[in-house]
């Protein structure tokens, strides 16, 4: 390999660190070549720090969702799609994340919408060294408990 394609290291005399040049100051980009990060992996990343947050009661639209039930159901199927719900947009060095959510009954959505935007920021980041520069959120349906609690009370009407 020629010397010029080798990124130029120089040594700093403050603290005897190499410097390297600024092409190659990401975290993607190191002396031995580029790391690239697939989109799912962004997405499955993604996908499971949204649902760590409290509040979070599923995932996706309510087409996806229904699709995804039913593939649940089928036997040898690997189970819930993490994915699912989660849109990705990957470039070298950046990711940008859009969200459907749907959130449990009581819950404050503008808390819970900072919580999970810091969560998949800080968790896609970390595990990835892209700069995630957004995390949309959109939420698409509350979920209401089922009124089995309430079989026990005397009906109103007859």
């Amino acid at each position: 390999m020629s010397q010029s394609a080798t990124p130029e290291v120089t040594e700093s005399s403050s603290n005897n660190r190499p410097v390297v040049s600024p092409a190659s100051r990401d975290r993607l980009a190191t002396g031995e070549g580029q790391i690239t990060v697939a989109e799912n992996v962004v997405q499955k990343i993604a996908g499971k720090a949204c649902r760590e947050v409290g509040g979070v009661h599923a995932m996706g639209t309510g087409g996806t969702r229904a699709f995804g039930a039913v593939r649940e159901r089928i036997p040898g199927s690997t189970g819930p799609n993490v994915a699912q719900g989660v849109g990705v947009e990957v470039g070298e060095k950046e990711a940008a994340i859009d969200l459907d959510i749907v959130v449990d009954y009581g819950v404050s959505i503008a808390e819970l919408g900072r919580s999970i935007q810091r969560n998949v920021k800080q968790s896609v980041e970390r595990m990835t060294g892209l700069r995630v520069v957004e995390v949309n959120i959109a939420v698409d349906d509350v979920y209401l408990p089922t009124d089995g609690d309430q079989d026990t009370q005397s009906s109103r009407v007859s």
